[in-house]
């Protein structure tokens, strides 16, 4: 009998969990507080160690017809006057060095392509999860509907990919504060007809300057760019995706920058802002029947842009020890996935904290030394580690 998971949590990271699993054998359900599914957000990068295992589920081939293939990987100005301190031409070099290229999309389009490959019957929606019981034999896990109504559910296993507030991972795993980064960051979507032309390019544009930095690209087929602005959070401390900021505090954030910075802020309508927090990296993922995957089991903060990515490898790998493997075996595969996981995860989470303090510097001798490293660098080949993991060391030119 195929073995039963029950995956709780609808985004990115629950959907590519089921994707992989069905795709060996398992019978993988997904359990979706919201009574929709949709994504919040906006831009994501799409980068190669997330598109090769797109790519074994079929699913890669569809990401140009609504995301944009990055021909410059990164585009880093100075703030004041936009001049071009670093650029590199990424394209075909990237699919030379990583089996794949790297694309940015909107978390939306993405989370759409998942569903469309998931039979409609194995994703349950307005299943919010209100306790989980893990009895040796099974786990029964109890959902709460708008309703009023409550739903039981066995299964022979539970993966939560319920996020950085993750009841799963409450339920089995000692309790691990946010950590405050002292930013937050501001999110929205300007229509290309409303963007300055140099924001259409495929590129990914990263302006830095003193204790803040702001960075855009083109999604959505290039109908929309997304734009992420980091700065000092004050006193804001809401962890949220959807909660509202102004642009025009947004605007003030960056009172002298250069005024294709403003032309862009301008022609933005609304944004989210939210403050930025991450967590310890957790001892442990697994307790019994039941492990964690995703933000869930590693939020991070957003300067390496591999939130989704790290998901998506946890996925692959999840369903890699969970193949043929029968009920009674199963909570060992799950002590192997977080053995081959929890390394990987929790060094790209605590790589990226900190990270802003060298795109943050005040303008000075620090300041100019990093210009002149940016100047020198070789950032596609540097980010090996992360883009060509599980790649054959010769392809990656490592």
């Amino acid at each position: 009998m195929a073995l039963r998971v029950a995956i709780v949590g609808g985004g990115l990271g629950g959907l590519a969990a089921a994707l992989f699993l069905r795709a060996v054998g398992a019978e993988a359900s997904v359990y979706e507080q919201a009574s929709e599914l949709h994504e919040v957000g906006a831009g994501i990068v799409v980068s190669p160690n997330m598109v090769r295992p797109l790519a074994r589920l079929g699913l890669a081939a569809a990401l140009p017809s609504f995301a944009v293939r990055l021909e410059e990987a990164w585009e880093f100005r100075r703030w004041e006057d936009g001049r071009v301190l670093f650029s590199q031409t990424m394209g075909s070099e990237c699919e030379r060095l990583y089996g794949a290229p790297c694309y940015v999309a909107h978390r939306c389009d993405l989370l759409a392509l998942f569903q469309s490959a998931l039979p409609a019957s194995q994703l349950h929606l307005d299943h919010r999860c209100t306790s989980v019981l893990d009895d040796g034999a099974s786990v029964q896990l109890t959902f709460a509907r708008r309703d009023g109504s409550g739903v039981c559910v066995a299964a022979d296993l539970v993966i939560g990919a319920d996020g950085i507030h993750s009841v799963i991972r409450d339920a089995i795993a000692p309790k691990v504060d946010a950590r405050f980064s002292g930013l937050c960051a501001f999110r929205c979507l300007v229509p290309a007809e409303r963007a300055p032309e140099m924001a259409l390019r495929p590129v990914q544009s990263v302006w830095l300057g003193p204790k803040r930095h702001f960075v855009h690209y083109p999604i959505s087929g290039g109908r929309f760019v997304n734009v992420v602005a980091i700065v000092p959070a004050g006193e804001w401390r809401t962890e949220s995706w959807t909660a509202k900021g102004e642009v025009s505090d947004m605007k003030r954030e960056f009172a002298g920058w250069d005024a294709r910075v403003h032309q862009l802020i301008d022609s933005a309508t609304d944004t989210k802002r939210w403050a930025l927090y991450d967590r310890t990296p957790l001892e442990r993922w697994t307790s019994g029947r039941i492990s964690l995957l995703g933000d869930s089991a590693h939020a991070m903060l957003p300067f390496f842009g591999q939130g989704a990515a790290q998901a998506v490898e946890d996925a692959s790998a999840l369903a890699e020890c969970l193949g043929g493997v029968g009920r009674d075996s199963a909570p060992a595969a799950l002590l192997r996935y977080e053995d081959i996981r929890r390394p990987r995860a929790n060094q790209v989470q605590l790589m990226s904290r900190g990270r802003e303090i060298r795109n943050h510097l005040p303008d000075g001798p620090e300041q100019e030394q990093r210009d002149r490293d940016f100047a020198q660098g070789d950032p596609l080949r540097q980010s090996a580690w992360l883009y060509g993991h599980g790649q054959d060391s010769a392809a990656t030119g490592s």
